[in-house]
């Protein structure tokens, strides 16, 4: 059994630490745009594959028997590449994915958007200071529409782009807490919260200080999941899948 791993997520390493631990063969696949990632137990690869027909050669070349896409929630291309080269191949795919926030605690007072251009125009409206927590590759969406507005945009690596003069960036990378984005927010006086539903618990407490402090969320949804594809939301059962 050789399991490829598209990884980059806590629940990727979570899972590459019970394949180590159950002596399964496995690769975990990174796509490097993240200068300094977590990296995972066990083999490495850094780098994408070429799009789908990439990955189906990677798949016949390796042996693969199968693939877990653990990837980020967002990570729409790599998802839908994993999906093809899969189905091409014969190859079973499972998808790991941590639950979103649409149950969480003060949800439906969030303004829920379907993409980020559709975020961007919202918070023009919203607020004069928003914090931006989208990740830097769509922050092009948001230039034009908060180009005059005093925007913090959080982010791991710098941005690609030239941002507005009046925005500030802050390189930073979670898990955050509770009293931390109290003081962000305060400290630069945050009107509107811009994030998407990516789950989980590393970056949960600025949703907490939002709705402490009253503060308007934008939240982008997740595109839909693929239907036919299994679904786990976590490494425990990411296993058991595996291994069955």
């Amino acid at each position: 059994m050789t399991v490829l791993l598209l990884g980059g997520t806590s629940e990727a390493r979570d899972l590459a630490v019970l394949l180590d631990e159950a002596g399964v063969d496995f690769v975990s696949s990174l796509a490097g745009r993240v200068e300094r990632p977590r990296l995972p137990v066990g083999e490495v690869r850094m780098g994408g594959f070429g799009g789908v027909e990439g990955l189906r050669s990677w798949l016949a070349e390796h042996g693969a028997t199968a693939v877990v896409d653990a990837t980020h929630p967002f990570a729409e291309g790599m998802s839908a590449n994993a999906v093809a080269a899969c189905r091409a191949s014969g190859v079973p795919l499972l998808r790991l994915a941590r639950p979103g926030w649409g149950d969480a605690p003060g949800a439906d007072g969030w303004h829920w958007v379907d993409d980020h251009a559709e975020a961007a125009a919202l918070a023009a409206s919203l607020g004069r200071r928003p914090l931006l927590t989208v990740g830097r590759q769509p922050l092009g969406h948001f230039v034009g529409p908060l180009a005059g507005h005093r925007a913090v945009v959080r982010v791991v690596d710098p941005p690609e782009i030239e941002v507005p003069e009046p925005w500030l960036v802050m390189l930073d990378r979670g898990p955050y807490d509770l009293a931390g984005e109290l003081e962000l927010l305060a400290e630069h006086a945050i009107d509107v919260l811009v994030t998407k539903d990516s789950g989980g618990t590393y970056t949960w407490p600025k949703m907490e200080a939002a709705g402490q402090l009253g503060v308007p969320v934008v939240v982008v949804r997740r595109r839909a999941e693929v239907d036919g594809v299994e679904t786990v939301p976590d490494a425990a059962a990411a296993l058991v899948w595996v291994v069955s």
